[in-house]
């Protein structure tokens, strides 16, 4: 007999033929662009491949035509210096065309933590979304 327990974790992911789950992303941070899901931590993972990138989180930001647009917010190390064109041909070759950021936001700090080291990416995304009626 199989036995199933319901978790509300929050997170999106799947489950194989054998019964493995694979947590993808937080739900929260799941980002809708044209109809198509993409999960931030895929994307941010393209973008730590990129040798000039110390810390990224990427979230979705307003766009009339999409729903959401990708957007990137990206340290770099110290000694680097990288451009947004630079940052999506380093992405198309590692994720889908609809994954690659649209857009990018340079900062010199550190992105904000929680206590325990996680992005706050709801301060990241709160100013885009300031006004407006629906929050996606």
């Amino acid at each position: 007999m199989i036995s199933f327990a319901r978790m509300r974790t929050g997170d999106a992911g799947t489950m194989d033929a054998d019964g493995y789950v694979y947590v993808a992303d937080c739900v929260k941070d799941m980002i809708v662009t044209g109809g198509e899901n993409v999960y931030s931590i895929e994307v941010e993972r393209a973008l730590f491949l990129h040798p000039g990138v110390r810390e990224a989180a990427v979230i979705g930001v307003p766009s009339e035509q999409w729903g959401e647009a990708v957007h990137a917010v990206i340290v770099t190390k110290q000694s680097e210096s990288v451009t947004p064109e630079e940052l999506t041909a380093h992405c198309r070759k590692h994720i889908g065309g609809f994954k690659v950021p649209r857009s990018y936001e340079f900062r010199a700090e550190p992105l904000p933590v929680t206590s325990v080291g996680k992005v706050r990416k709801n301060v990241l995304r709160d100013p885009w979304w300031a006004g407006r009626e629906r929050k996606i």
